[in-house]
């Protein structure tokens, strides 16, 4: 058996990534990869004879986990899979090896790769992404496995023991966040959200996720956008010309469109009835003098952002403790790898002892007739008790681990075999 003398190193497992570090939405998108190429991709993998490897593409990075000997192969079947050149790929790939592209795994997993520090949604597209690959290859991988389900404990871990998800850390949510600490019973207001593209959506996701059954309308100048957005969560629509109509009833006004100039200005609240109004427009689209009339408050998008960096400044507070865990899984990790590696070696030590043991456990048998239950709980307990101490050693020593293993050999199993002749 040839061991490999790097044991320490982890695998033949790299991380190819593209993500917003090194490369611009636009750019982001020509190598984004969809559901559908992930037949075709898994396929070609299998007919060459390349190993493993699974995609997960969102809209900050795309990134392939691979653990073929050949990562080159796999960016070139790629490229080809998606219609893009190598040559272009690889000006903007990141290209981690070994416990290098684990951590980078383990990372990604806990949010602090992500654009905003502590987004946690990533783990879900990891688990997300692996699952649809293990599905079509139709078997899994030890080392992935092992690999996705690490990660998964870190990102929860992460959650439960440090700060480094509190906090409104987007627009949307530092909208809704702004809303909760600000408005008293919040389940009474009447809400209306004007504008339902992304952000809009987010914020609607938002209000349903972290308010109690949220009294919120959805309008937009396109009614057919708004129809969908208003089914989807469950929520009534408004037509956008029925707009004067409706904030005579509204408590809160978030304003998430996308006009070049303000479509919302004091003429809009006439009464002095008590409103908030949040503009997460750029540039804004509601008009500051709305503060001229008596109960009207505004805020923006930079008094809101003053909120998130507040909470980017103590997230980061959180990043060691984070980090720490991420240690201590890798260590474990690293010690199941070496296990595994050296799993033959030990599986067959631990068989020539059990070997001994009912060789003798007979010879005992023959004389007496019997075998005492406790003797056999004690021999097992040795056998264990040995083994451990063996795995421990050659797990210690890895460039030892061959030649140990020989010399376990012929003491244990061919020097018996001598005893046991000479016998007969």
């Amino acid at each position: 058996m040839n061991q490999d003398t790097n044991i320490h190193k982890t695998a033949n497992f790299a991380v190819l990534s593209v993500s917003f570090e090194k490369a611009d939405a636009e750019t982001r998108g020509k190598f984004a990869f969809f559901d559908e190429n992930v037949k075709n991709f898994v396929n070609e993998i299998h007919d060459q004879n390349m190993g493993d490897a699974f995609v997960v593409s969102t809209c900050n990075r795309t990134e392939i986990y691979t653990t073929t000997q050949n990562y080159l192969l796999i960016a070139e079947l790629y490229c080809k899979t998606i219609g893009v050149s190598l040559t272009e790929f690889m000006q903007y790939v990141n290209i981690l090896k070994h416990e290098e592209a684990l951590n980078h795994l383990f990372r990604v997993a806990a949010g602090l790769e992500s654009q905003i520090i502590g987004d946690f949604e990533i783990i879900g597209q990891i688990k997300n992404a692996y699952h649809r690959f293990k599905k079509e290859k139709k078997y899994s991988n030890p080392f992935l496995e092992r690999a996705i389900n690490s990660a998964i404990q870190i990102s929860k871990r992460i959650k439960n023991e440090t700060g480094i998800s509190n906090g409104a850390a987007s627009v949307s949510y530092a909208a809704v966040h702004y809303i909760l600490k600000n408005q008293a019973q919040i389940s009474d207001k009447n809400i209306l959200l004007l504008g339902v593209g992304e952000i809009g959506q987010n914020t609607v996701e938002n209000l349903v996720k972290h308010v109690y059954k949220p009294r919120v309308k959805v309008a937009n100048r396109t009614s057919e956008k708004a129809e969908k957005i208003a089914e989807k969560y469950n929520i009534p629509q408004i037509p956008f010309d029925n707009l004067h109509e409706e904030l005579a009833e509204t408590d809160i006004l978030i304003v998430a469109t996308g006009a070049q100039h303000p479509i919302i200005n004091k003429t809009h609240f006439p009464n002095g009835k008590e409103t908030l109004v949040i503009d997460l427009s750029i540039p804004n689209n509601v008009e500051k003098n709305v503060t001229e009339n008596t109960n009207v408050s505004l805020v923006d998008v930079d008094q809101l952002s003053l909120h998130i960096s507040e909470t980017m400044i103590q997230r980061q507070k959180e990043i060691p403790k984070a980090e720490s865990i991420i240690k201590e899984m890798t260590k474990d990790f690293v010690e199941w790898e070496k296990k595994r590696k050296l799993a033959p070696n030990i599986h067959h030590f631990k068989a020539a002892l059990k070997k001994m043991e009912n060789y003798e456990m007979h010879n005992i048998h023959k004389k007496h007739k019997y075998v005492d239950v406790n003797d056999m709980q004690l021999s097992d307990k040795l056998i264990q008790k040995i083994t451990n101490r063996f795995a421990k050693y050659i797990i210690d020593n890895p460039l030892k681990a061959e030649e140990i293993s020989k010399l376990m050999h012929e003491i244990l199993v061919e020097q018996p075999k001598n005893e046991f002749n000479e016998k007969h």
